[in-house]
């Protein structure tokens, strides 16, 4: 790879042009090199992405110590010395190392590994197949592409439309996972994983948190016991949770946030985080040029190919079809992977399950939130299944009364639920919240994708004594009903 600063008038041709290096289109450029096509890669903040900086990498680094705190205090012959509080500046440290302190020397030379060539500066789409970037000297230079552009910018916090937010400099999930300090008192504005990470973390870490709640729960695009058993650690461990409420204006007077809620509170606050929901980054990349609507969610098919364009693919959160990582990577190994078939003129297989179609986006998309407890799920919700027009019966499963559970912490509070398909005898979805529960779900994902029969899982044993055994009580208890 050769890290090329872009020349005025300068034009390389290319099989395949990515924009965007995050972990998406990291990956497509793995996947392109390997079937031996020439590639670009065009970046205009750090190589590695969302993910690396200011998601999952440093969210999970803070979360780690809280978490594994929380369970210290419910084991016997830990309780005592975990009482204390963290080590705030020893978490954040941790924090930066794992954010790389910033800097993307290793992501680059990941990048380098693959034979792509970097093109630092920002690149937009300036007619079929042609990419123009622009360095930060303003020199730019035309990258063209012989069979493909990848569009792997991924997405950005949505704020509300509130008067005057801007000077209010309000976090978002950037400033949520790169904070250099703790404020002494946060307001958390929404419900789902941003946001009760982010209060579960800066909770332990000693801020005073007040999660403002538009719906009537957390986590719920989740079963609703998912949100109700994190709700109800939160509150345990001092955040204050007020559901059903919106803001309606924030203002901040000398360091001082001042948010006003439908209700009328007013609530005074160190720091604001909207965690509010996403928006694709697709606003100034050129999307005019080809008739599709700039700052749009981009429709794809399975091979994530961009309707109505040949050349074009849209991977990862810019498609809107699941906007997690580990998921953007799995469309880039499955476009990645069409790409070069299309390339090379040979079959694509988009049949469900084929080897170029992203079918896991719909029936199998496994998400852990890293809280305390842990909450897992994968596939479909029992009202999603339903809704789907699926005939499914849920199995509920008290994951205390499992032994592997009752040794891992004492008063272990947990639940599953199996979501069966009773026509075809598969799971349609598996969800768990407990501690630990996070490395179960991939079992649960191998039998959702692998459309694995009830009775065949009869034949896979548990081992005594894990939490994995609410497979077998699961099993058992739709059986018995």
């Amino acid at each position: 790879m050769t890290e090329t600063q872009p020349t005025r008038q300068e034009a390389a041709a290319y099989d395949v042009v990515v924009l965007g290096a995050g972990p998406v289109g990291e990956n497509v450029a793995d996947r392109t090199r390997a079937a031996g096509l020439t590639t670009a890669v065009v970046e205009g903040e750090l190589v590695g992405g969302e993910c690396s900086y200011w998601a999952c990498s440093p969210s999970k680094a803070l979360l780690r110590p809280v978490i594994t705190r929380a369970d210290a205090r419910r084991t016997p012959g830990l309780k005592q010395a975990a009482q204390g509080p963290l080590d705030t500046a020893a978490v954040l440290a941790h924090r930066d190392e794992y954010a790389s302190h910033w800097k993307d020397d290793g992501q680059v030379r990941w990048l380098d590994g693959t034979g792509a060539d970097l093109y630092r500066g920002h690149g937009r789409l300036t007619g079929p197949r042609t990419v123009t970037v622009t360095g930060s000297d303003g020199e730019e230079r035309v990258l063209t592409a012989r069979h493909a552009v990848a569009v792997c910018t991924g997405s950005r916090a949505r704020l509300p439309d509130l008067p005057g937010l801007a000077e209010v400099r309000p976090w978002t999930s950037r400033e949520a996972t790169s904070a250099p300090s703790v404020p002494g008192r946060l307001v958390v504005v929404g419900g789902g994983v941003v946001a009760t990470e982010m209060a579960c973390a800066w909770q332990a870490l000693g801020s005073r948190v007040t999660v403002l709640v538009r719906g009537g729960g957390l986590l719920e695009r989740m079963e609703p016991f998912a949100g109700e058993l994190v709700a109800e650690a939160l509150t345990e461990a001092g955040a204050e949770i007020r559901t059903r409420t919106s803001v309606t204006s924030v203002t901040r007077e000398n360091g001082t946030v001042h948010v006003v809620t439908d209700g009328g509170d007013r609530i005074e606050a160190d720091e604001i985080l909207f965690a509010t929901g996403r928006a694709p980054r697709t606003d100034d990349i050129g999307l005019e040029t080809i008739g599709l609507e700039p700052g749009s969610w981009l429709t794809v098919d399975d091979t994530l190919r961009v309707t109505g364009h040949d050349w074009l693919y849209a991977v990862g959160d810019a498609n809107h079809r699941a906007l997690l990582t580990h998921q953007g990577k799995y469309q880039a190994r499955i476009a990645g992977a069409a790409i070069a078939c299309r390339a090379a003129g040979e079959p694509v297989h988009a049949e469900e399950w084929g080897a170029h179609a992203a079918t896991a986006d719909h029936a199998a998309v496994p998400q852990v939130v890293f809280t305390d407890p842990e909450a897992a799920a994968v596939g479909l919700s029992l009202a999603e299944a339903e809704r789907a027009g699926h005939r499914v019966r849920a199995v509920d499963v008290d994951l205390s009364t499992v032994a592997g559970a009752s040794l891992y912490v004492d008063g272990y509070k947990g639940r599953a639920r199996m979501v069966v398909d009773l026509e075809e005898e598969i799971l349609r979805g598996l969800t768990l919240v407990g501690p630990g529960v996070g490395e179960l779900i991939h079992s649960a994902t191998v039998a959702v994708a692998g459309r694995v029969p009830v009775d065949r899982l009869w034949h896979a044993v548990p081992s005594f004594p894990t939490i994995s055994e609410v497979w077998l009580r699961l099993l058992e208890a739709y059986r018995d009903a």
